[in-house]
This record gives structure tokens, sequence and C-alpha cells, in this order.
């Protein structure tokens, strides 16, 4: 069962995606699907999320044509079988590897819908 679905929109971040990746890779709660939406990067962007992809199993990579964050957003999110949806932007990461196991800790016990 997947428990967490991630969405990254991705668009000519190839300096901060493998930070990225790397940190959601490692986190403590597995039953995760990292679903990377390459918006049109012209830069080595795809080529880094092929390359994660090739390695992590719960890596989706889906492209599309240039069409802004929200597109991607929105196209993840018809693609997410999670019960719950985490955005992170390319060029966020996380701080430590228990941060999403921590937030469907307390969206599990509080009974978030």
């Amino acid at each position: 069962m997947c428990k967490v679905s991630a969405i990254i929109p991705i668009y000519n971040k190839a300096q901060y995606l493998d930070n990225c990746l790397n940190s959601i890779e490692s986190q403590s709660l597995r039953e995760i699907e990292i679903i990377c939406i390459d918006d049109g990067s012209t830069d080595e962007s795809r080529d880094i999320l092929e390359r994660h992809a090739r390695n992590d199993e719960r890596i989706i990579v889906i492209a599309q044509q240039n069409q802004g964050a929200s597109s991607a957003r929105n196209r993840g999110i018809e693609r997410a079988r999670g019960r719950y949806i985490a955005f992170m932007d390319a060029d966020d990461f996380y701080p430590d590897c228990d941060v999403l196991a921590d937030l469907y800790h307390a969206a599990t016990t509080h009974h978030s819908p």
C-alpha cells in the first residue's frame, strides 16, 4: 500500500535535483511513490531524473511540455495512488529521514481524511 505520493514539479533545476531526490529517497517511510513531472526542462534535469528512476523503483518520471508548476502538480495528482499527497519543489530537501514518517503518523493519529 502506498501511504504517501510525493509530487515534484521540475523545470530546469538540475543543480538542486540530486539533493532533493536523495533527501526523499532516504526517507524512513518506505511506502511512498515519488512522482517527478519534468515540465519541459532544457537543462540536465531529465537525465538526473532518469538516473534516479533506474536506481529507485518508487520514482515515476512524467514528461510534459512546459505548462507551469500548477499544471505539473495537477498531472501528479492525477497519477497519485497514495493515501496522502506531499508537494515538494525541486530545489527543496527534507532536513532528516523521518519527515514523511512524522507527517504520516500525525495525519493518521488525528484521523485526517
